[in-house]
């Protein structure tokens, strides 16, 4: 019986022991993975949603700006990669940042460069799901915007658009309202591959001025008159009148929480700059799960 109780005692030690061993071991992977996000040149904001519910969000980095509640009640899941938690955005709620409080994140001008990267976990599977940017297409305020699951994608060769589901798109406009001669704007890049519903997945845009790009799992998910997409025009100056920065919706039809995004988002991150396929690379390496590497 003593033998039997000591066998019992020395399993519940040992399992202890590996049960901290590993909680020791994602603490360190977290915090390596955000290191290698705030290490990256041009970073503007980074946020990684550790914040209970009913708290704004505050990002690291260069401008440590707060995402406030759009709806009161957005929550957080034990599932992440830069810490324990993510974001948990049912459909209809939203996180903002008021048009005065952008400050380096209204990227504007015939110039501007941008980068937008998210880490996102996808769960409803309606069209038009907007990730984050600076997007309000009901008072014509449109700069940039990272899209996932369109209808439609626009063939560059002819400037028309293709029904097409499950995939990654980048909008800029130099405009602000629709395209010329069109109800809707119809300039972005749409990735080659669909993003999954399993896993963890990188889904980033970038524009240097002259051509759109998506990255799906730190791959430049080329398609052809798709990704990347020429666009030589620059990125709308709004002004004091601009759009919000949000994220997992945005303004259109009258409706401020439209084209809604709902699943997990462990991390948003913005730059000022276009980071390049290999900078693409690493950080996927760093902050995806082996499992959710490669593009489904």
């Amino acid at each position: 019986m003593v033998r039997r109780s000591y066998t019992k005692l020395t399993c519940w030690l040992v399992g202890g022991l590996c049960l901290l061993a590993c909680l020791v071991v994602q603490a360190a992977d977290e915090a390596a993975a955000t290191k290698s996000v705030l290490a990256t040149k041009g970073l503007i904001s980074f946020w990684s949603f550790q914040e209970e519910s009913g708290s704004s969000r505050k990002a690291v980095g260069a401008y440590p700006v707060e995402l406030l509640e759009g709806k009161p009640g957005v929550g957080r899941a034990e599932d992440g990669l830069f810490g324990p938690y993510s974001l948990k955005l049912k459909s209809g709620e939203w996180l903002r940042i008021p048009r005065d409080k952008l400050g380096p994140l209204n990227i504007h001008g015939p110039k501007a460069q941008v980068t937008v990267i998210a880490w996102v976990k996808r769960e409803g599977k309606n069209f038009w799901q907007s990730i984050a940017g600076v997007w309000d297409e009901t008072h014509s305020a449109r700069q940039y915007m990272l899209f996932l699951n369109a209808r439609t994608r626009t063939d560059a060769s002819i400037m028309q658009r293709v029904p097409t589901q499950d995939r990654i798109h980048g909008h800029i406009s130099a405009l602000g309202g629709p395209s010329p001669e069109e109800k809707f704007w119809v300039s972005y890049a749409s990735s080659g591959s669909t993003v999954s519903m399993e896993g963890w997945h990188m889904i980033a845009l970038t524009y240097d001025a002259e051509f759109i790009r998506m990255y799906l799992d730190g791959k430049l998910d080329a398609a052809e008159n798709f990704n990347p997409f020429p666009y030589k025009d620059g990125i709308f100056d709004g002004g004091a009148k601009g759009a919000e920065f949000t994220v997992g919706a945005n303004h259109v039809a009258g409706i401020p929480n439209n084209n809604r995004f709902s699943g997990l988002m462990a991390g948003l991150a913005v730059f000022d700059r276009v980071l390049s396929d290999e900078e693409m690379a690493q950080l996927t390496e760093r902050t995806l799960p082996p499992r959710t590497v490669k593009p489904q």
